[in-house]
């Protein structure tokens, strides 16, 4: 059908089924990280959707569904056909190893949500993330009277809550034209909308097409079927030819149209006994109370289950536990990511497996031990903030990597949090910008609620002093200004981490971070680097030690020594950025590197937890002005939103480890010309000058590693830093 159809119509748009048939970067899940390139493609249907008068609004999965049998399965398979992508390029199939890599399953749709969100405030496109599943909640904007929407971009799923027609594709038309300087036809930006059409399914075709079957045997089909929320029926896993809906249809069909029949007599084999049959009966069965039942946030902004005079007494076991009404609503802003929101509400922590499968004792003991109070702190400052119920919540922690063990807590048990020795930190407008334009004076702008303004005005004892300040009791002279918020919290996250004492001033460690930051410049793009530096010096992570001894991509020319330095300059460009265009990644691969900057993502994961609800609990407690429409520009003000890939890494790898195997890898002519061939080696990035960034990355954290030693921090190996040191400063 022609898109004028839907002209000056409202889309609800599924997030995560807009990004399951979006573009894709194929080696994402071998770099990590934000994508490259598809910001602009992105960027372009979206804004041709809006010219032939769409208006779209997003929404977004908030916290987990009650139902999920298999957690740690489809990380635990991307992983897999990750390590098989990396054996083929190892076996230099580089062709069919991107193909590999882009098929893996990895990064999920909900990896990149965070980057789908960020996008879509800079083009002011409105989302809304729902309470749990963002099927429901769209279901209920089309069904309302006021009809918020007036057309769903979504999955088939959706006919499970009543929707009877839904767009599944938009099929966008470009002129193509000749380029004559290279004689081949490309596609132009210009785009065709009387040529533009979308694809749409509806209910009562599908119903006619299966043989006027009724609604309800249709919706239990798909069910059958698979989706997000309950897998596929078990028997027809191990159909050779696979299967249809139809096909589904009939089986079901002849079980009297019940999944109740089915369930109870369907041939069990030594394949697939009895007992998997009942308990898939009773996964659908809580399921299908869920859809019936489903939690929206109303028009109004109420928390509701529909029909909910008829929903049975436990139906926080079918869809899960409602949190207080008040963080539900800083979700749906995207204040704060659903991550931590989920632990505290379904009482467990998943940690699944990264892109390189976390196979190393060294990521398994982070993520298990070094970790661990981190996670507990977050949970702890939360609950605290909220209702007696949660600070008695029963928790349970389970790892990819032995499932079957459970880590029991009770929340109670890690009370009093921090709560109220961070409760001094209510700095006002007036004292941030006059600090702002003195520090201002010698360094870049530094806005308030960055990290580099948070410790350089710290440097001063006396105003360090000054910013000890108690919350106002009459509630009139709230924090309301997005600098205030972000400023206060930025403050609050690094006193929980150590870098700030109880009288706010910078610790040793504090004190070691400015270091860094000093030598950077106090630039704003690289102190989410220079933080995450000190934490893995800290965590004993920053190192040169065999951590993944089985993985491919280590240097591995020259002698120990030269790969030694090799390795400890690459791992520490792992935490910066690469210069790079807009457009997918194209160069060398390191699964090392790879595992590396999974310990990285892991520690700023645990970094934004802490942040986030640093910044919530001041919004809990009644310290910050809750009327507002800031809520995206607070939550991309704070640290840590956006993670940069592995690219930086293996550019300073490729030059230092082809240095090595050159007569003169110091002198002048040879390091010119290996640093000439970086476009041969890393397409569309700028190679000398992320070379450059990576150097410069080094020579901060070199300064925070003396630092460290100096202020008597436990600092492994200082003699190592300053061979390496030595050796990078005749390679550089």
């Amino acid at each position: 059908m022609p898109i004028s159809a839907l002209n000056n119509s409202v889309i609800g748009i599924d997030a995560t089924y807009y990004l399951e048939g979006a573009a894709k970067e194929p080696l994402l899940s071998a770099m990590g990280g934000f994508p490259l390139g598809l910001e602009p493609i992105f960027i372009r249907e979206l804004h041709d959707l809006q010219s032939v008068g769409l208006r779209l609004h997003f929404v977004f999965n908030g916290l987990d569904d009650g139902v999920n049998d298999d957690p740690f399965g489809p990380s635990l398979a991307a992983a897999k056909a990750n390590a098989a992508a990396f054996e083929t390029y190892d076996s230099n199939s580089a062709a069919q190893a991107k193909e590999l890599f882009g098929t893996s399953g990895s990064p999920p749709p909900a990896a990149l949500l965070g980057f789908l969100k960020r996008l879509l405030h800079k083009l002011r496109i409105p989302f809304t993330v729902a309470p749990f599943n963002a099927l429901a909640q769209l279901a209920y904007f089309e069904k309302h009277p006021s009809q918020f929407i007036d057309a769903i971009y979504g999955p088939s799923e959706l006919f499970f809550y009543g929707v009877d027609k839904l767009i599944t594709k938009f099929k966008l038309a470009y002129r193509p034209h000749e380029d004559p300087r290279k004689g081949v036809v490309k596609q132009s930006s210009h785009f065709i909308p009387e040529q533009s059409e979308f694809e749409w399914i509806d209910r009562r075709t599908c119903l006619e097409e299966l043989g006027r079957i009724p609604s309800d045997l249709f919706a239990d089909a798909l069910l059958l079927a698979g989706s997000r929320t309950l897998g596929p029926f078990p028997a027809i896993k191990n159909f050779e030819k696979g299967y249809t809906i139809r096909e589904v249809t009939n089986l079901l069909a002849s079980y009297g149209r019940s999944v109740v029949n089915l369930c109870n007599h369907y041939p069990d084999d030594k394949q697939i006994p009895r007992s998997v049959y009942l308990n898939y009966l009773d996964q659908y069965k809580r399921v299908l109370t869920g859809i019936r039942h489903h939690i929206v946030i109303t028009m109004e902004g109420d928390i509701e289950a529909l029909d909910k005079v008829n929903a049975p007494h436990d139906l926080h076991d079918c869809v899960g536990q409602r949190l207080p009404e008040e963080l539900n609503m800083y979700l749906s802003r995207g204040l704060i990511q659903p991550r931590v929101l989920n632990w505290l509400a379904s009482g467990r922590i998943l940690m699944l497996a990264p892109y390189d499968g976390g196979d190393s004792q060294v990521y398994q003991n982070l993520v298990r031990v070094q970790l661990d109070p981190l996670r507990k702190q977050a949970i702890a400052l939360l609950a605290d903030s909220t209702h007696r119920y949660w600070q008695k919540k029963e928790m349970t922690t389970k790892y990819w990597f032995d499932p079957r063990q459970e880590a029991n807590f009770n929340v109670k048990d890690l009370l009093p949090s921090p709560k109220d020795s961070l409760a001094s930190w209510n700095v006002r407008g007036s004292v941030l910008s006059g600090r702002q334009q003195m520090l201002s004076k010698n360094t870049p702008t530094m806005p308030p609620g960055s990290l580099c303004f948070a410790v350089r005005s710290l440097q001063d004892a006396d105003f360090a002093a000054s910013t000890v300040t108690s919350r106002s009791k009459d509630g009139r002279e709230l924090l309301g200004t997005r600098e205030e918020i972000c400023a206060n919290a930025v403050w609050r996250f690094l006193q929980l981490r150590g870098y700030v004492d109880q009288q706010h001033q910078l610790t040793s460690w504090g004190k070691v971070l400015n270091s860094m930051l000093s030598v950077m410049g106090y630039r704003l793009e690289r102190e989410r680097a220079a933080l995450l530096a000190v934490e893995l010096l800290r965590f004993d992570l920053l190192k040169a030690d065999t951590m993944f001894a089985s993985y491919s991509g280590a240097p591995f020319r020259s002698t120990d020594i030269d790969r030694r330095n090799c390795m400890l300059v690459s791992r520490v460009a792992c935490l910066g950025r690469l210069i790079h265009q807009q457009k997918g990644y194209s160069g060398p691969l390191s699964r090392h590197l790879q595992a590396y900057h999974s310990m990285i993502s892991a520690i700023q994961a645990s970094m934004r937890d802490l942040v986030e609800v640093s910044m919530v609990t001041m919004f809990l407690e009644g310290s910050v002005e809750r009327e507002r429409e800031d809520w995206m520009d607070i939550a991309l003000t704070l640290p840590f939103f956006e993670e940069d890939n592995c690219g930086l890494g293996v550019a300073v790898l490729q030059y230092l480890d082809e240095l090595c195997v050159r007569p003169d890898p110091t002198s002048e002519a040879t390091r010119i010309e290996m640093k000439g061939r970086g476009p041969d080696l890393m397409k569309y990035c700028d190679f000398e000058l992320s070379l450059q960034h990576g150097f410069e990355l080094w020579d901060a954290v070199y300064c925070g590693v003396k630092q460290a030693k100096a202020l008597g921090e436990e600092v492994r190996e200082l003699e190592m830093w300053e061979e390496v040191d030595q050796w990078l400063s005749r390679r550089r």
